[in-house]
């Protein structure tokens, strides 16, 4: 039940609390947003494959509400369990906004919230599914349920400004009006930390030479991720460079045992850390729930996805001072800068992708530019404060507005 009543009421949804950045977003908020907004943070649960960052929330100091009935796949019985649920929570909290992350909370929170009658409603979209997820048809579905939603939604964020265009102009989910773009912020400090003793810790953990160089690629195992484009590329390097070189994939999923073939298909020489700790050219770390650690010990942070929102694994690159290269998919040019930060290739293009990447390998003096140019860049736009600032003005927005009608 509310403890305050003279102070606004939120409640925060998210699909479920899986190693990510969305995660990290949500308990940030949860976090800062207080004691302005009472703050009611709740979350379904993550996939099997998945790693939990309940330890995020827990380390802030946090509690959250469990829906377990919510998972990421669609389950007609579960979901309506769960919006049932919600409807709830929601009558015994009584907030004044509720606010859902990603596709399945935007959808059953928002219903629930709309028939609950909450005086403001917002979703934020860490990325969308509206590309390189769904075959067409599904797709196409899921197109007209976000339009349907956006028209009972009091305010939509988008996390770039490209996301922004995508959702008002490329697949007209609403009029650009309704779209406010509130870029991610994070307390980047860990990144700039101990990085001497963080970088030995990881390399003695790999078996790293000090004079090779590793390259490690950041985040879920799933298809939009495309990791056969890193480990194609890893493959050419290989044959091409006098360097030494070592390819690190940080993270777990469904797509595990595809890429375990994947590699063995390149003639990679590869391994499960988790199972067989020895040194090779490919390295299979699953998560490492420390990604600071992981960032200091890596000398080039790699992203090869189909799409993308936010990336946290590039921002946290660039506060690590490690230069980046990736795929030019969705919101990644707000998140770095070309030439500057990143190498950005266009999406699919394994030569290009490759080339560019040995680039870095072999010119010392690119990579140790780039790498310092990050900090910089990611301290002034993706820094926490600035976030909780304008998501609380957005908020006060909508209730004044709401008051007015």
């Amino acid at each position: 039940m509310p403890q305050n009543p003279t102070v606004p009421r939120v409640l925060i949804l998210i699909n479920r609390l899986n190693l990510g950045g969305p995660a990290f977003h949500v308990a940030t908020l949860t976090k800062y947003l207080s004691p302005e907004f009472e703050m009611l943070l709740v979350a379904g649960t993550k996939d099997d494959s998945e790693e939990s960052s309940d330890y995020i929330v827990k380390n802030m100091g946090l509690n959250f509400v469990s829906l377990p009935e919510m998972h990421r796949s669609l389950n007609p019985f579960k979901d309506y369990r769960s919006y049932r649920t919600l409807r709830k929570m929601i009558r015994d909290f009584k907030p004044d906004i509720v606010h859902t992350h990603a596709a399945k909370a935007g959808a059953l929170g928002r219903l629930a919230a709309l028939h609950e009658k909450v005086p403001v409603i917002i979703h934020t979209f860490h990325g969308h599914v509206f590309h390189s997820y769904f075959s067409p048809l599904k797709t196409k579905v899921f197109l007209q349920i976000e339009r349907y939603l956006a028209k009972k939604t009091s305010g939509i964020i988008a996390i770039s400004e490209r996301q922004k265009k995508d959702l008002s102009l490329k697949y007209r989910v609403c009029n650009a009006s309704k779209v406010h773009m509130i870029p991610l912020g994070f307390d980047l400090r860990n990144f700039r930390e101990n990085i001497d003793e963080k970088r030995a810790s990881f390399r003695k953990k790999y078996l790293l030479d000090d004079d090779e160089i590793a390259i490690g690629i950041i985040g879920r195992l799933v298809p939009v991720k495309n990791h056969p484009l890193f480990l194609a590329s890893a493959a050419s390097i290989l044959k091409q460079t006098k360097k030494k070189v070592r390819f690190f994939v940080i993270g777990d999923g469904e797509s595990k045992e595809l890429l375990f073939r994947e590699a063995e298909s390149l003639d990679l020489n590869y391994t499960y850390f988790k199972s067989k700790p020895v040194k090779a050219d490919l390295t299979f770390c699953s998560w490492i729930k420390d990604v600071d650690v992981a960032i200091s010990g890596l000398d080039i942070v790699a992203l090869s996805s189909h799409n993308e929102g936010t990336p946290v694994s590039l921002i946290e690159a660039q506060a690590g001072d490690k230069p980046v290269i990736s795929t030019n998919v969705g919101g990644i040019e707000n998140v770095v800068i070309k030439n500057e930060t990143a190498l950005l290739v266009d999406s699919n293009d394994y030569i290009d992708y490759a080339q560019q990447l040995l680039r870095l390998i072999e010119d010392d003096e690119l990579r140790n530019r780039l790498g310092k140019n990050g900090w910089e860049f990611v301290r002034e736009k993706f820094h926490f404060t600035r976030m909780i600032k304008e998501v609380a003005m957005l908020y006060k927005q909508l209730l004044t507005k709401r008051k007015r009608t």
